[in-house]
């Protein structure tokens, strides 16, 4: 160790830089990396699907109607709501009768479409009436109010549904009644 005798001060600052480093905190070369957002967890369903919570129930079929081309129309009987046929009026009484329909067509009904008088006695009622309006599809009550002739004796009406291009369409409609003093 005589060479150590020679450098005193190098073997101080040695010693001091070896203490020095072992003391002070050590550097690291970290790269830096930014926070990164978790993968999307994907659930994947082993299961039944869940059914839905509400399901419409129809109420009617309803026949949308078409966007092109010419609709059709129709006009079927399903009963009458008053006055059966047969039933007994008194001479010059007020008759409210009224039909259950269809409208079995793919053309809804507005107020251009007409009900018209096609044989029997009008019984007091115009000959022509406002078809009353019904989406394609649905049922309506057609309501008349006639009135019983001063004659007694059995009479009948009929009256047919008409489009707006004046052709008329469907189960005619019909009141038959005993007219009595």
């Amino acid at each position: 160790m005589p060479h150590l005798r020679l450098r005193p001060n190098l073997i101080a600052l040695l010693l001091a830089l070896t203490l020095n480093q072992a003391c002070s905190p050590q550097i690291t070369d970290t790269p830096f990396r930014p926070p990164t957002r978790p993968p999307p967890t994907q659930i994947l369903s082993t299961t039944t699907p869940i059914p839905a919570i509400y399901t419409a129930v129809p109420t009617s079929t309803v026949t949308p109607t078409p966007t092109e081309g010419p609709c059709s129309n129709n006009l079927e009987f399903v009963s009458d709501v008053t006055i059966p046929d047969g039933t007994t009026v008194s001479v010059g009484s007020g008759i409210d009768k009224q039909w259950l329909v269809n409208n079995s067509g793919t053309c809804n009904w507005d107020s251009t479409y007409r009900l018209k008088w096609i044989g029997g006695d009008p019984l007091g009622a115009n000959q022509e009436q406002v078809l009353y309006p019904a989406r394609a599809g649905t049922q309506a009550t057609i309501r008349i109010i006639f009135t019983a002739p001063a004659v007694e004796g059995t009479y009948e009406s009929a009256w047919q549904a008409y489009s707006p291009d004046g052709m008329g369409f469907g189960d005619p409609i019909f009141i038959k009644i005993v007219v009595t003093p």
